[in-house]
């Protein structure tokens, strides 16, 4: 009895050290920053109806990777380039109307990721770990690393806020922004590059393949109980930020991968919003025939 009391207590201290150490609080610290991060986005993002080009934003990251490896270039800046470039290719193929939208990002998203595999096979002679690309390594982040999330947080954050009007008013109706002097080709073009700033940041969180998932189920929980298009966007950093939490703990008791945990929380409280409660919808389209009525 006395020594399996001593067992448990060992292991409790021992967990408890862990959670405390330093690389754990660093995990902490730079997924609540990338979470407070995503929520505005994220809503965005659903509010119209982005989502796919989320995916195709993401799996270009892995294009961006192969060529920093390939021309030693810094990792960020390479994958926030070629996010960029392919964020204007798309519009401009979206405007030369050859292919509907739905194919261009299909095309883009499996083309990017593709050829990014294709180069990282050439180059045998650097080791790359695909698996921490793919699907994050939270806990190996450093202390640059957090500089680099929350500096680009507090940007994107700062460009949002200045974008709001533009974006909210394009998202409910582009014409009468337009009419209004409001420019919503530019706040889109201007939108998309924020995505590919966090995409950029995001990539060693959750990984390439997990990027969208943190971008839209907190926001969707969120949509569920805000009532204005300002509280849904706080409601939803605000739960990005629990589900990065819950995730590294729940990471740490089960012995899980930490960005696939991170989404599960996620969509453990994206399943909780399901239950019937009373709730009120916080989409601009929403507010629109409020305000109408």
């Amino acid at each position: 009895m006395t020594m399996t009391m001593v067992t448990i207590t060992g292991t409790i201290m021992q967990r408890e050290d862990v959670m405390f150490d330093d690389f754990f609080l660093r995990a902490i610290f730079a997924g609540v920053g990338l979470a407070l991060t995503t929520g505005p986005l994220g809503c965005f993002i659903i509010w119209r109806r982005m989502a796919y080009f989320g995916d195709t934003i993401s799996h270009s990251a892995l294009l961006g990777v192969a060529l920093s490896l390939l021309f030693q270039l810094n990792l960020t800046l390479s994958v926030f380039a070629v996010a960029a470039l392919v964020s204007i290719l798309l519009l401009f193929l979206q405007r030369r109307q050859a292919l509907s939208a739905d194919a261009l990002l299909g095309i883009l998203s499996h083309a990017t990721l593709a050829i990014g595999l294709v180069i990282v096979a050439f180059m045998s002679w650097v080791r790359i770990d695909l698996i921490a690309f793919l699907f994050g390594d939270i806990l190996a982040v450093s202390q640059s690393d957090i500089a680099v999330i929350w500096g680009g947080g507090i940007f994107v954050l700062a460009a949002i806020a200045w974008l709001w009007r533009p974006l909210l008013a394009s998202t409910v109706n582009p014409e009468l922004a337009e009419a209004e002097g409001l420019r919503p080709e530019r706040a889109k073009l201007l939108f998309m590059l924020l995505m590919a700033v966090v995409i950029a940041i995001a990539m060693k969180i959750v990984g390439i393949l997990l990027i969208t998932a943190l971008l839209i189920i907190p926001a969707a929980t969120a949509r569920r109980f805000a009532g204005t298009p300002e509280t849904m966007a706080i409601f939803a950093s605000l739960l990005g930020a629990v589900a990065v939490v819950g995730g590294l703990f729940g990471s740490l008791r089960y012995d899980t991968p930490s960005g696939p945990s991170i989404v599960v929380a996620a969509l453990i409280l994206f399943i909780v919003s399901l239950l019937p409660l009373v709730r009120r919808s916080g989409t601009p389209a929403a507010q629109q025939r409020g305000q109408s009525s």
